[in-house]
């Protein structure tokens, strides 16, 4: 038989949280981000909870075009625009939107309309507004969308920006009602779409903000933007992925004995412990210290000593019946109910949830829960990829 472990995607729970972000942006056209193989998640697999979306985010064309093999048809956003002026070629055979951000993308542009006067493109311009990573700054947003407009090559503008602080404590004063003002003072002179919201700012400032599209990212996969301020619960979000393995053996330690490599964890009195076939081969963290959450028969305990290659610890103290073969969630939703959102593991392990989700490597075997989303009854509700 395969080794016991297992990460479900929930496809209800997707489906919910998009709904959750169409409900926060109300009067908004929603984008799903699946950059990353949708989080870790799975492109194919997301793709049915997603498909009411109005639009998809990404990064990568590899990734654009399995979308467009799945039958997508509507926009997909490259979030990055292009690396080269021969991406523009993938871009008008696939039919893809994607940002501006640098003078050297425009004279991509430019050279490309010599020699396909037929193309097309909706381009979303990008203003550097505090974030530092990628867009123009604001005192040069007008010039390049001035020579945008002036290209027969570009079929639409959007404006376009992201905030670096949308999950912290304040919309103004320290918080980014200055990246935002910003932002609305440079494209008043340009009337156009724009999109400002990512997952943060949906769920947190979506009064304050005007965005004609936003990107959902995150909170599609049942992990909280600003945890520990506001958890899943608050915003009644549901996790997406669970990571589910078994207890492979059970030892008795006395106190004084050690567990694992590095004997990092000494037992302080006698105890039991359950093995765990889950390690950071599996994309689990090594760091995670003892203490990080975790449940076994759906009951709440944690690790201790360190992670391995192939195997973790748990402690059985406060789940007496557990044996061989109990259910070990590390993350996510257990078969009876209970769960264990990613940020309270990521939290622990000093990390977020989007490393934990997207570092899942290939060797954890995937299956689909389908339940609850409106499948035939006929169809089994856990779906192997």
């Amino acid at each position: 038989m395969p080794r016991p472990i297992q990460a479900i995607i929930h496809l209800s729970a997707l489906a919910h949280n998009l709904q959750a972000a169409k409900r926060s942006a109300a009067g908004s056209q929603v984008y799903a981000v699946v950059k990353a193989n949708a989080y870790g998640h799975g492109i194919e697999r997301v793709y049915d909870a997603f498909k009411q979306a109005d639009g998809f985010a990404l990064l990568d064309i590899a990734e654009a075009e399995r979308l467009r093999a799945l039958g997508w048809q509507g926009d997909i956003l490259l979030l990055e625009g292009i690396f080269s002026m021969q991406d523009l070629a993938d871009c008008q055979r696939l039919q893809l939107s994607f940002s501006i951000h640098s003078a050297c993308q425009i004279e991509w542009l430019r050279q490309y309309q010599h020699s396909h006067p037929e193309a097309q493109f909706n381009i979303f311009v990008k203003m550097n507004s505090g974030m530092n990573r990628l867009g123009f700054t604001p005192e040069a947003y007008r010039s390049a969308w001035t020579e945008l407009q002036q290209l027969r090559i570009v079929r639409s503008l959007t404006h376009m920006m992201h905030f670096s602080d949308a999950d912290g404590e304040r919309f103004g004063e320290c918080g980014i009602q200055y990246q935002y003002t910003l932002f609305k003072q440079i494209i008043q002179d340009f009337p156009a779409p724009a999109t400002v919201s990512n997952s943060a700012a949906i769920l947190r400032h979506s009064a304050e903000l005007q965005s004609d599209i936003v990107r959902s990212g995150i909170m599609l996969y049942g992990s909280s933007p600003d945890y520990p301020a506001h958890s899943i619960q608050d915003w009644q979000l549901q996790p997406a992925m669970s990571l589910r393995t078994e207890i492979i053996a059970v030892q008795q330690l006395q106190a004084g004995q050690s567990v694992g490599y590095g004997s990092s964890f000494v037992a302080d009195r006698p105890m039991r412990i359950g093995i765990a076939a889950c390690g950071y081969a599996d994309g689990y963290q090594r760091t995670s210290p003892t203490g990080t959450p975790a449940l076994v028969n759906g009951q709440r305990t944690q690790l201790i000593g360190r992670v391995s290659m192939d195997m973790l610890a748990v402690d059985l103290s406060a789940v007496p019946d557990a044996d061989i073969g109990a259910e070990v969630v590390l993350w996510g939703k257990s078969s009876c109910g209970a769960a264990l959102p990613v940020d309270e593991v990521a939290r622990a392990s000093g990390t977020v949830g989007y490393e934990l989700m997207c570092a899942v490597t290939q060797r954890v075997q995937f299956a689909i829960d389908r339940a609850e989303f409106s499948a035939p009854s006929q169809l089994k509700s856990l779906e192997e990829t």
